[in-house]
């Protein structure tokens, strides 16, 4: 991987126990069952979405609850 800065991913569990990631910033969204498979999805995402040489130099997850959820119309 090349020195450039990471990518960004919003980890949520979802009702049945398993796992969506949406990267922020790029259009790379992953799920699996298990928090290891997310892991690999997400970097094999990652290696698939990017051309060699320009893939962020590191994956970042960060892990999300909604809380509450709000649609605003316009």
């Amino acid at each position: 991987m090349s020195d450039c800065a990471a990518i960004e991913f919003l980890v949520e569990q979802l009702p049945d126990g398993s796992y969506v990631a949406r990267s922020v910033g790029a259009c790379v969204t992953t799920e699996a069952d298990t928090l290891d498979e997310l892991r690999a999805a997400v970097r094999e995402a990652v290696c698939c979405h990017f051309d060699e040489g320009c893939q962020p130099g590191a994956i970042r997850l960060r892990f999300i609850t909604v809380v509450r959820e709000e649609v605003v119309p316009l």
